[in-house]
């Protein structure tokens, strides 16, 4: 199995073997529920669908009502989907963080960073403002300067640093080392930083092979 569904705790910090601290990030992962699987004669591709969280019937709709319980499952709040796996599973068996993941080996987390609203360029992207205080610069500390248009080309090039929305995107992070898993509480702690909030959820993959 490549992944699996869970949410970011909080953070932490533990002390390696070498004596450093290493600042960790602590995800509950699971128990996520196998609500439907997809093959390659029936779909196009081969894929299995995990749920995780459960949902109130009430607030679920009708079509996705049916969709759980032809899978024999309660609601669940997320769903994802993962690719290209070669375990055989059903509609309603369980995963657990320690059927997926081993202590020393690396994923890559997938979330939702926070959102900061419109922000300007020396929050966003870290400019240094026009100039100093003085010589006549009073407003100018945190303005971007001149962004090079002119007759030409008339316009703005797409992607040029500017102010704008800040956060609230997708983000996946790499080559995150697993140091902990603890199959008892549903617990992985990983090396560094996960986007989010706590509480969020997160995905967690495996690299493919």
């Amino acid at each position: 199995m490549p992944g699996l569904i869970g949410k970011k705790v909080g953070m932490t910090s533990i002390y390696g073997a070498s004596g450093k601290n290493i600042p960790c990030t602590v995800l509950e992962v699971g128990p996520c529920v196998v609500t439907q699987v997809r093959t390659l004669e029936k779909d196009g591709y081969a894929a299995v669908q995990l749920g995780f969280g459960e949902r109130s019937e009430k607030n679920t709709s009708k079509a996705m009502q049916g969709h759980f319980k032809k899978a024999g499952v309660s609601p669940m709040r997320h769903l994802v989907e993962f690719k290209s796996f070669s375990d055989e599973l059903s509609s309603g068996d369980t995963l657990k963080v320690e059927d997926v993941f081993n202590e020393g080996e690396y994923v890559s987390v997938i979330g939702t960073s926070k959102g900061k609203g419109f922000q300007g360029v020396v929050k966003r992207h870290g400019f240094a403002g026009v100039g100093q205080a003085t010589h006549g610069q009073h407003n100018r500390l945190r303005a971007p300067g001149s962004i090079g248009a002119a007759s030409y080309p008339a316009r703005v090039f797409k992607g040029m640093r500017m102010a704008g929305q800040m956060g609230n995107s997708r983000v996946t992070i790499e080559n995150l080392e697993v140091i902990k898993v603890l199959p008892e509480e549903g617990i992985l702690v990983v090396k560094g930083a996960v986007p989010g909030h706590k509480g969020s959820t997160v995905v967690i993959r495996k690299p493919q092979a």
